[in-house]
């Protein structure tokens, strides 16, 4: 997104978020309160029904984000946010969204766990889940902002993503993000898409919801209870969304929208490069940690290591063509993450030992300093 932006005014992580939904068009909100991700439903609340949109509090996260995969089926934009248990809660019909192809975007603002953790506290345990969470082969996307700014302009990319490859996409905030408060000058309507609900040509009448050959580019949703008669399920289907257990069918059906996201990595991969040049070591970060690893990387540098970052703005899926190229110029590649080493595994998958990798750990509730990472970097490169 360009960043000719109107007047700056300061916001929080989660109020951005709010605000990028309804520049994206979102129109129905379903949530149930939880910390720390409570005010992207109360900044929805307010917001929606003063522009014709919907908002409920449901009774559980379950029923959320059931609420919102109906009324994307409906025909509208959607969304909803959580955190923790109530991320798990929702895996179920998420899996749903995935086989039925509905778009819908889900914000887990990220806090320690497992069970009830520590709520009020920041953790990157969730990166896994967001990828395996719901059974089954399928495939996600996943975007991690690191500013303010970002939870404006990734919500509005989870909106399109997920209205451009029919699925469930997953913004991946945490604590601190979600919490802080930033100046920012927010992009002014005209310089981002926001992309359209693709609908039938009027008066079709042989309207095929899915993909009926592999490599077919994906069909237009009609709003469910339309002109178009369809069906819907979460067992495997035909094209027109009847159940099948026609091998050839299954197999397509499981292929297609595992496909039509990882054969896209590359082009859905984002990165934010700093001080890569002529660096020799590598950190890999994202969300909060990429923002204080920006600082080790220049304290490194005045201790005379040549490090740069690396910072995914994409998660899932996971590109890893300008990790494979940077592992040619560097020797040692540091993952800090807040859990115990989740998308470290990504990278050493990708690297193949063509440079070492070391993952750095955190799951205390603590955001990282920048001592600990050049700290642990200087080790690492025996110093």
């Amino acid at each position: 997104m360009s960043e000719s932006a109107v007047k700056k005014q300061v916001l929080q992580g989660n109020e951005a978020c709010a605000v990028g939904a309804l520049a994206a068009g979102v129109s129905f909100f379903a949530g149930y309160p939880i910390t720390p991700s409570s005010e992207i439903a109360e900044v929805m609340s307010q917001c929606l029904p003063l522009m014709g949109g919907r908002f409920i509090q449901m009774e559980d996260e379950i029923a959320s984000i059931a609420a919102i995969v109906g009324a994307s089926l409906a025909g509208a934009k959607v969304m909803t946010a959580t955190s923790g248990p109530g991320f798990s809660l929702m895996q179920e019909n998420i899996g749903f969204a995935a086989i039925a192809e509905v778009p819908c975007v889900i914000v887990n603002v990220q806090r320690a766990g497992p069970s009830t953790g520590l709520p009020t506290q920041p953790a990157q345990a969730d990166v896994q889940q967001a990828r395996w969470g719901t059974h089954g082969d399928h495939a996600m996307i996943a975007l991690a902002p690191s500013s303010v700014l970002e939870c404006f302009t990734m919500t509005v990319d989870c909106v399109n993503l997920a209205e451009r490859y029919r699925t469930p996409v997953v913004l991946l905030s945490d604590e601190v993000i979600g919490h802080m408060r930033e100046s920012v000058a927010l992009p002014a309507p005209q310089t981002y898409r926001v992309e359209p609900r693709r609908q039938p040509e009027e008066g079709e009448t042989e309207y095929c919801p899915y993909c009926a050959c592999e490599g077919e580019p994906l069909p237009p949703l009609a709003a469910f209870g339309g002109e178009h008669r369809y069906h819907v399920t979460g067992l495997t289907h035909d094209a027109r969304g009847f159940p099948t257990m026609v091998k050839e069918e299954v197999d397509r059906k499981i292929r297609g929208i595992v496909g039509k996201i990882e054969g896209c990595a590359d082009e859905l991969a984002s990165y934010e490069e700093f001080m890569l040049e002529d660096a020799d070591v590598l950190l890999f970060a994202y969300g909060s940690t990429a923002r204080v690893a920006k600082s080790s990387v220049r304290q490194l540098r005045k201790r005379g290591v040549r490090a740069g970052l690396l910072r995914a703005r994409t998660i899932w899926p996971f590109s890893g063509a300008r990790l494979e190229d940077l592992s040619k110029q560097v020797k040692l590649v540091v993952v800090p993450e807040m859990n115990l080493g989740q998308l470290s595994l990504e990278v050493e998958r990708t690297i193949c030992g063509a440079a070492d990798v070391r993952a750095l750990g955190k799951v205390d509730g603590d955001l990282f300093t920048p001592d600990e990472i050049a700290g642990f970097t200087m080790e690492a490169v025996g110093r």
